[in-house]
């Protein structure tokens, strides 16, 4: 046999092989896996509406990437409405793909409605909380009443910022830098406070207590020193300018509170923010020779053997004294604390009061599109 005679023969055996192997090849791909009510589905149609998902996956990924270069790139852009469009996008893209996989595979989108009853059961009950949290992840997007970079408290107490809206669950980072998971249907259905869902800026309310018997316009000066000393007051005049008040009458100290404009980027740092407060207030205090309180209760004798304060003490330890009248206690005020009849007069305007009538003067507009300006603390409703 010559070698051309054995190279041909080699080559013909190679061929009859991989005929075989095709054919075997097209026997798996064509194996029928259901062919039930007229549904033909194919091992092939299987791979083939998988390729089909796969590219539309990668598609989607590529959209994305643009848009979110395109607003880098362009800072006038609003990032919330690049946002919902990357998304709407992302679901639009999976969701035609979705039908076109199914019609590869061997389901028509006209037999779909076969199966329709069955998914609906499915979604009911297997699938109730996933299909809920979906629903309420396109609610969250298209009522824009919550954004990417938005900072939220829950009603569970969580807050944070927000930085992903997906299907499932919203991401949100505290300030620790702590990435929190919440069902979309949280927000939907609970209560949440968006500190920055019209504007940036934010009153915060510290609140710090003084002696009975403390000058309250040396204690207002000591306070409005503080909030000027902390570099996240937003101003110190106008209407939005630091102010103090006085709010109660404790058991122990009369209760006050130093009411600030917070700007944009101490919004969400309540905790920090409201620490850098107390530190500046206990130093303006200090300065002012002002006594902070403690929890603390005082016993009065008032009658003794027919003798009455210091002279029923004296009674007491068998001392004889003259009645002396008791004198309350009155913290003593450092040389700094004497304020003159010009500065006293400026200091004694009640902040509250003025507070009040700057609201009545301008009220708040219903219209969405002009600021309005919120005033709440972590974890009060005020």
């Amino acid at each position: 046999m010559s070698v051309a005679q054995t190279g041909r023969g080699m080559r013909d055996a190679a061929g009859a092989a991989a005929d075989r192997g095709l054919d075997s090849v097209g026997a798996l791909l064509d194996f029928r896996i259901v062919n039930v009510a007229g549904l033909n589905i194919t091992v092939g149609g299987i791979i083939a509406a998988l390729v089909v998902i796969a590219i539309a996956w990668f598609a989607s990924r590529v959209l994305q990437r643009m848009l979110t270069r395109y607003g880098d790139s362009h800072q006038h852009v609003n990032r919330a409405s690049l946002y919902l469009l990357s998304r709407v996008l992302h679901y639009l893209v999976i969701a035609i793909a979705v039908f076109v996989a199914l019609d590869v595979a061997g389901v028509p989108i006209g037999k779909f409605s076969v199966f329709a009853g069955a998914l609906g059961v499915g979604l009911g009950f297997g699938l109730q909380a996933i299909f809920s949290n979906f629903i309420s992840g396109l609610i969250l997007l298209f009522d824009r009443s919550l954004k990417v970079g938005d900072f939220v408290e829950l009603e569970s107490g969580v807050y944070g910022e927000v930085r992903d809206i997906k299907i499932r669950a919203t991401t949100i980072v505290t300030n620790d830098n702590i990435d929190i998971l919440v069902p979309n249907s949280e927000f939907v259905s609970g209560r949440v406070v968006n500190w920055t869902h019209r504007e940036v800026s934010r009153r915060l309310r510290v609140k710090f207590g003084v002696a009975y018997g403390s000058d309250k316009e040396v204690v207002k000066k000591a306070a409005l020193e503080a909030a000027a000393e902390v570099p996240f007051t937003l101003a110190l005049d106008g209407p939005r300018r630091p102010q103090v008040w006085l709010v109660e009458f404790g058991d122990s100290s009369l209760n006050f509170e130093l009411v600030v404009w917070l700007n944009a980027e101490a919004t969400k740092r309540p905790s920090a923010v409201n620490a850098a407060y107390l530190w500046a207030l206990d130093t303006a205090l200090n300065k002012y020779g002002i006594e902070i309180p403690f929890p603390q209760q005082d016993l009065h004798i008032r009658s003794l053997f027919g003798h009455e304060g210091e002279a029923a003490l004296a009674a007491w330890r068998g001392e004889k004294t003259e009645q002396v009248k008791p004198v309350p206690h009155v913290a003593e005020p450092a040389p700094d604390a004497q304020l003159g009849h010009r500065e006293r007069a400026e200091l004694a305007s009640n902040d509250a009061q003025d507070d009040v009538r700057l609201q009545l003067e301008n009220p708040p507009t219903e219209d969405l599109n002009q600021d309005t300006h919120q005033d709440t603390q972590p974890g009060d409703a005020r």
